[in-house]
Formats: structure tokens, C-alpha cells, sequence
């Protein structure tokens, strides 16, 4: 039984993940370069807490003097990676199950905003597809986690919420797991404007949605999964 139990707590820490670098304009940058890193890998579970916005509490994140410039229009790459040193191939538990998701939000200072509160909108998701979870995805590509920006938002410097979220225990409330770093961005070569409908961190998000408390196991190919959070923003 001990060892049952050692090798349990070991396949449940390989499990965890972090958005450690991002790929933007043909260039990957450093990992932890303008992104707001945590040590530990862990996720939050709390849907009400304000870590969810961008992390922090149990996993404190360092802060990044560094923003990335990333053009309006192209597509960006969220790298995910099981420990801020792992390789491609220890991204996150295969068993981990679940939708991936990004946001942005128009900030005046990206290095400093908390990204606590309203002026979210959605710009990816990818849920459950004929059997294949959005988790599943990143993980056989390596951890690449493919987000385009909208072309039709103005210039400037916004942070980007990347996000997995795991269900293997999401049949109980509060056995979801959420796993989300926040980017800190300056989007050049965009026109328009902030969408009027925005959402908040927390308060997208209810410990009871369908998206959040659900059992992945009852599932077949062709039922249908509410992702959670508003619709994606389209120009």
C-alpha cells in the first residue's frame, strides 16, 4: 500500500503544468520572458479566487519587467511545459483532460496590472472534439498551444491569460483543476476597438457551470461539452 500511495502522489505532481514561454512573430522567447512564472505547478481549484486571473496565492509567480511585442492579426504560441526546465515530452499528464482557452485584456501597463477584475474577452478555445479533448491537442503537439490575436483591436498593452483546464476529477465541485499564466503583451499593427462585452476574473467562471463540473468519464465521442466562459470574440 505505501508504495501504492508513493506512486499515486508522484503521478498526480507529473500531472500539473505551466505556461512557461511564448513563440510570437517567428521568434520563442526565453522561458519566463514576460510572462509571470510560478515555481511550483500546481492549479487552482477555487473558481472564486482571484488567482484565477493570472495565478499567484498557493503558486506565487515571479514578476517580468519584459513585454513582448506581438503583431495584431498573427498567431502566437503558448508553450506549456510540466516544470519551467522540462522538455516537449513532459508537458502534462495524458489522464489530464480538458478544454484550453485564451484571453486578453487592455491594460495600461502590462508589467504591472494584476489582471484581477473586468476587461476579459475571449479570443481561443478548443473543448471536446469527436473525442479529443483541447488538453490532448498541446500535449501531442509538444505543448504548442496555437492562440491568434484579433486583427480588429487597437494598439497596445494588453495581458494574455493562457489556460488548461484538467477534468479528471471534475465530477465533484471544486475537482477541477485550472492551470493559467498571464503574458504581458504590446499588440502593434491592430485598428478598432476593446469589445464592449467583457468578462471578469474571477466571476467568469461558477464552481457549478457545466464546464467546470462535470464527469469527463460518462462521455462518449459524440456528446456534446459546454466550454466554460463567454463565446470567443470575433472581428
Amino acid at each position: 500500500m505505501k508504495g501504492f500511495a508513493l506512486l499515486a502522489a508522484a503521478s498526480a505532481a507529473s500531472a500539473h503544468t505551466i505556461f512557461v514561454q511564448l513563440e510570437a512573430d517567428g521568434t520563442r522567447h526565453p522561458v519566463s520572458y514576460g510572462i509571470r512564472t510560478p515555481t511550483y505547478d500546481g492549479p487552482i481549484t477555487d473558481v472564486t479566487s482571484n488567482d484565477v486571473a493570472c495565478n499567484g496565492g498557493p503558486n506565487p509567480t515571479t514578476p517580468s519587467s519584459d513585454v513582448i511585442t506581438v503583431t495584431a492579426g498573427s498567431t502566437v504560441k503558448a508553450i506549456w511545459r510540466h516544470t519551467l526546465d522540462s522538455g516537449p515530452q513532459d508537458v502534462m499528464d495524458a489522464s489530464h483532460k480538458g478544454p484550453t482557452l485564451a484571453y486578453l485584456k487592455k491594460v495600461d501597463d502590462a508589467t504591472s496590472d494584476s489582471g484581477i477584475g473586468n476587461g476579459w474577452f475571449k479570443i481561443q478555445e478548443d473543448g471536446y472534439n469527436n473525442g479529443q479533448w483541447g488538453t490532448s491537442t498541446v500535449i501531442e503537439n509538444g505543448g504548442e498551444h496555437s492562440i491568434t490575436i484579433p486583427s480588429c483591436i487597437p494598439e497596445g498593452q494588453y495581458l494574455l491569460r493562457a489556460e488548461m483546464i484538467a477534468l479528471h476529477g471534475a465530477g465533484s465541485q471544486g475537482g477541477a483543476q485550472l492551470y493559467m499564466e498571464c503574458a504581458q503583451l504590446n499588440i502593434v499593427g491592430g485598428s478598432g476597438s476593446v469589445p464592449s462585452s467583457t468578462v471578469s476574473f474571477p466571476g467568469a467562471y461558477s464552481a457549478s457551470d457545466p464546464g467546470i463540473l462535470v464527469n469527463i468519464y460518462s462521455m462518449s465521442p459524440s456528446d456534446s461539452y459546454k466550454i466554460p466562459g463567454p463565446s470567443v470574440f470575433s472581428c
